[in-house]
């Protein structure tokens, strides 16, 4: 079975698919925060802006295999003459997502896409892989095709990630009530080191999913 906060049909909101439609599969749990908010002084990762706690999203549910590969392939909107995509987040999808699932997604001709934390392995079946570093954590995916590190983070300087084998680097300002000062330092640092590009939360400025 597996445990799933939400599922729907939206746009890509950040990195290097920005724009681009996509099933959203957002998982329950993750392994650097409980998810409840009387836990978050204690979290490994404590800025996350994300609801992954529990089964009550849209869609959300305990799914088998198959009932879950059903949904996506009938959240894809069909009026886009293009491959279908999916996006498994968290959480921390990699502590759910598995061989199976991706292969039983590829024979319904999905490209699968997982944005990860980096702490865990992953399948070797997945398509593309955006990894998103965090402070004080140790990473077992270091070769991918997108790394997106939320800045300013305590404790993470980006320099000690440059060497790692991925093919795009973003900077995404945190989203805090300092989100303001955190973009003008994103665009300093991108400026001063030209392998980093922005990454914007466009999803949340054009108020969708």
């Amino acid at each position: 079975m597996y445990a799933v906060k939400e599922i729907y049909f939206t746009f890509q909101g950040e990195g290097f698919h920005t724009g681009r439609p996509a099933v959203f599969c957002r998982f329950s749990g993750c392994n650097l925060w409980s998810g409840r908010e009387e836990d978050r002084a204690d979290a490994i990762c404590k800025f996350c802006d994300t609801d992954f706690w529990g089964t009550d999203g849209i869609e959300g549910g305990k799914y088998e295999l198959s009932e879950l590969v059903a949904k996506c392939e009938k959240l894809w909107n069909n009026d886009f003459d293009q491959k279908p995509y999916i996006v498994f987040t968290g959480g921390e999808p990699a502590l759910q997502l598995d061989e199976k699932l991706i292969e039983a997604l590829h024979q319904k001709n999905f490209e699968v896409a997982i944005e990860t934390n980096g702490t865990l392995n992953l399948p070797d079946n997945i398509d593309w892989i955006c990894m998103s570093p965090k402070a004080n954590t140790e990473l077992v995916v270091t070769k991918g095709n997108e790394l997106k590190l939320v800045f300013p983070q305590i404790g993470i300087d980006p320099s000690n990630f440059v060497e790692l084998d991925y093919d795009h680097f973003f900077l995404q300002p945190m989203d805090s009530p300092m989100k303001e000062e955190n973009t003008v330092e994103v665009i300093k640092y991108c400026n001063l080191n030209p392998q980093w590009r922005i990454s914007l939360q466009t999803h949340k400025l054009l108020n969708i999913p």
